[in-house]
């Protein structure tokens, strides 16, 4: 396993907080703590060759853990409802000006086994055909109507597998 070095750690502190802020995210301000997560982050690229969540257990199969890749598809609600995403390197804005504290948060993630793609039909979905597929980033709910999927989404940042077959 390569050394993660400080000037590495902060460069993609500083990616992380400028594409964050762009999107309407922010980080956490506890900069010692985020930058922890962000090395997390770069161990486990080392370790599976994906940003799996640095506080949950990766399988190592990354079509597995695409849920838990950073950001991971939990983030958005969490947010809502919490103030923070499960690792908290992600937090709202109440958060952000100290209007709200970040807690414990429970697990989303459901158990091995019992995960389920929402590309199954669910309600509120048509059958309609369309000419031309559209695609739904699974961390931010962006949808775009082409052939492929994005290599990145324009909103999350997410890569190109994060998406799933939505309509079409």
């Amino acid at each position: 396993m390569k050394t993660i070095d400080d000037k590495e750690i902060d460069v993609l502190y500083k990616k992380l907080n400028r594409e964050a802020e762009a999107s309407g995210y922010h980080l956490n301000p506890d900069v010692s703590f985020t930058k922890d997560l962000i090395k997390g982050l770069l161990i486990n690229e080392d370790r599976y060759g994906y940003w799996a969540c640095p506080c949950r257990l990766a399988s190592g199969q990354k079509q597995e853990d695409l849920d838990i890749i950073c950001p991971c598809d939990y983030r958005d609600a969490d947010l809502t409802e919490y103030g923070s995403c499960y690792c908290a390197l992600y937090v709202s804005k109440d958060a952000v000006e100290g209007k709200q504290k970040a807690g414990p948060i429970p697990e989303r993630r459901p158990p091995r086994g019992k995960r389920t793609s929402m590309t199954k039909a669910s309600p509120g979905r048509t059958s309609a055909s369309l000419s031309t597929p559209v695609w739904r980033c699974k961390v931010c709910g962006y949808l775009c109507g082409r052939d492929q999927p994005p290599e990145v989404c324009p909103i999350c940042k997410a890569k190109k597998d994060r998406f799933e077959r939505f309509m079409g």
